[in-house]
């Protein structure tokens, strides 16, 4: 590492490029991901020895340092690594990594020595620092087999040919500045890449150019491509001429990967958001317990003269909890966002690859459909503006469809470990509740169409009386149409008061479902129970409800979309098989 230490801080940028390009890290070696991964739990599993090792060190009566010092020159060394893959990779230079390998192969056998010694000890998963030092010899052999795999792949050496690589063709148009499928793994979880733009933006009014064209990607021609081919697909698999090929089944193969994607990140999302009420159980319950523990006896017992922490003392430390608390927070967001970003770009495309499909449908369409009254222009209209609109927030929602199931099921599992069957109730208050609100979101829908259609109404009435207006004088008819809009203006008042109502009675079911679940369980509690109901699951039943009002929630919106993307289906399904005037298709 101190041969290639200068290339720590100064980049080579794209210079082994030949060709110009506006950013740096366009090239990823295999396993880009998985080694980004791979480093953060590295340096996560680092900060666990290096705590470890400092609890140990106190309970002696003299200072260690062996203890902690070689975990934290570990993690310095991993987050070294990091530093120097990244301008290897921004250089594309990957010789450079053979010190990496190097490096990787040590530490390897380096601790696989510590656990046989471990093991010679007749330590075992009891002893924290035992299962510490398991985690960094798998590790630690997983970065190897990722370094061996880009020696496999690149063949940079050990090989005659080396692999040549050039940067994408999105990166060598210099109008493309949307960066997000290039840069690194941290930069695609922070959105680091988007800095420049946002500080310019905040100096100065931005401009079209400058945020530039989209990548090949995420264009509306290929997106129109891959959903065309998955639908020309279907329709040739489809035996009777008269069947209508599946749009679903096409939507799914054009753009199935990104969706399984957002639902994984959305299923880790929720899983981790169970984990605050079990730190918070476990910080309320640990918080004034005493700490200390008679060891008088234990020196004989102690391997190698230490005493090592043990794996649940770990569980039981206030501090640790509020750290695990911390970061589990931090990354269900990551997720959240993640899942949230993949759907939204999802439905976008689909969005421009179905209206791609009906414009190009429209240009073959046979007059015989317009004449004979079988379409309509109003009808073509909300295929275009409204169909396609529903079928992407249906995108945008259809993570939660299978994610709510697996979060109330967990909820109510958990509340029932917690408070045993009182948690029974306050879940069927949940439950008998959610209708009530499923009905109130349904009646809310409706009460907004007719206000939209009142709007609509009143504001056509209003331009036919400004368009005719020297007729409506000639004729004194102001009074008579006057009326007209003010009796139309009185139904949209009062649709605007029935919305406000419905609202408001959302907003208070919403407050009040937890209130009345929780008062519910509280109270069974105190009666079925013979255990007093601690602090500890007060506390974490509290967090948990609040979990579990959360789907319930948004069962109504996603069952509304879910229904809407059905009949948009339908409509485009009919639509796509209508006459057309050559037989080429498409």
């Amino acid at each position: 590492l101190f041969i290639t230490f200068p290339i720590l801080f100064i980049g080579w940028g794209s210079q082994s490029s030949k060709v110009q390009i506006h950013h740096n890290t366009w090239l990823h070696f295999p396993g880009h991901n998985l080694r980004w991964i791979l480093t953060f739990t590295l340096l996560f599993v680092h900060v666990c020895e290096i705590a470890e090792g400092i609890v140990s060190n106190t309970r002696m009566g003299s200072y260690h340092l062996h203890l902690f010092m070689p975990a934290l020159m570990g993690f310095i060394a991993a987050t070294t690594s990091v530093v120097y893959y990244h301008n290897i990779e921004t250089a594309n230079f990957p010789k450079l990594l053979l010190a990496l390998f190097i490096y990787w192969i040590l530490a390897f056998f380096t601790k696989m020595i510590k656990l046989w010694k471990f093991a010679e000890a007749k330590m075992g998963v009891n002893e924290l620092s035992f299962c510490i030092t398991a985690l960094l010899v798998v590790l630690y052999g997983l970065l190897m087999a990722v370094e061996i795999n880009v020696i496999r792949v690149r063949k940079y050496v050990f090989f005659a040919n080396p692999q040549r690589v050039k940067p994408p063709e999105d990166l060598q148009d210099l109008g493309v500045r949307f960066l997000q499928p290039f840069v690194n793994l941290l930069s695609k979880a922070t959105y680091w890449w988007m800095n420049p733009l946002i500080i310019g933006a905040h100096k100065r009014p931005i401009e079209l150019k400058k945020i530039g064209k989209l990548p090949i990607a995420m264009r509306a021609l290929t997106n129109y491509m891959r959903l065309k081919d998955s639908y020309e697909e279907q329709r040739q698999k489809t035996e009777d001429p008269e069947k209508s090929p599946s749009i679903w089944k096409s939507m799914y193969r054009a753009f199935g990967g990104p969706i399984l994607l957002s639902s994984t990140f959305r299923y880790m999302a929720d899983l981790l958001g169970f984990a605050g009420p079990l730190c918070i159980s476990g910080i309320v319950k640990n918080l004034h317990n005493s700490t200390d523990i008679d060891r008088t006896n234990k020196t004989a017992n102690m391997p190698f003269g230490v005493d090592f922490m043990s794996s649940t003392e770990l569980l039981k430390n206030t501090s640790v909890l509020a750290v695990l608390l911390f970061l589990a927070l931090v990354l269900q967001r990551t997720f959240l966002q993640a899942s949230y970003y993949v759907t939204i770009e999802t439905g976008i495309n689909l969005r421009g690859a179905l209206l791609a499909m009906i414009y190009n449908k429209i240009l073959r369409l046979s007059t015989s459909n317009m004449s004979m009254g079988e379409m309509t222009l109003g009808q073509i209209n909300n295929l275009v503006a409204i169909e396609t609109n529903q079928l992407m927030w249906f995108l945008f929602l259809c993570p939660n469809l299978w994610a709510m199931p697996v979060q109330i099921i967990m909820g109510v599992i958990l509340l029932y470990y917690l408070l045993g069957n009182s948690a029974l109730i306050g879940a069927g208050v949940i439950l008998l509740l959610a209708p009530v609100q499923y009905l109130i979101a349904t009646k809310l829908a409706n009460t907004q169409k007719s206000t939209l259609d009142y709007s609509t109404d009143r504001l056509k009435k209003t331009t036919e009386i400004l368009k005719g207006i020297k007729l409506l004088k000639l004729y004194a008819w102001e009074n008579i149409f006057c009326d007209r809009v003010e009796e139309t203006r009185g139904k949209e008042l009062t649709s605007l008061k029935t919305f406000a109502l419905y609202t408001s009675m959302s907003i208070f079911l919403n407050a009040a479902i937890p209130i009345a679940a929780v008062l519910a369980t509280f109270v069974t509690h105190a009666y079925i129970e013979e255990v007093r109901l601690s602090p500890d699951k007060a506390f974490a039943s509290l967090a948990l409800f609040h979990i579990l009002v959360t789907p319930l929630f948004l069962l109504s919106t996603v069952v509304r979309f879910a229904v809407k993307a059905l009949v948009s289906v339908q409509k485009l399904s009919e639509f796509l098989q209508s006459d057309e005037i050559g037989d080429d298709s498409w």
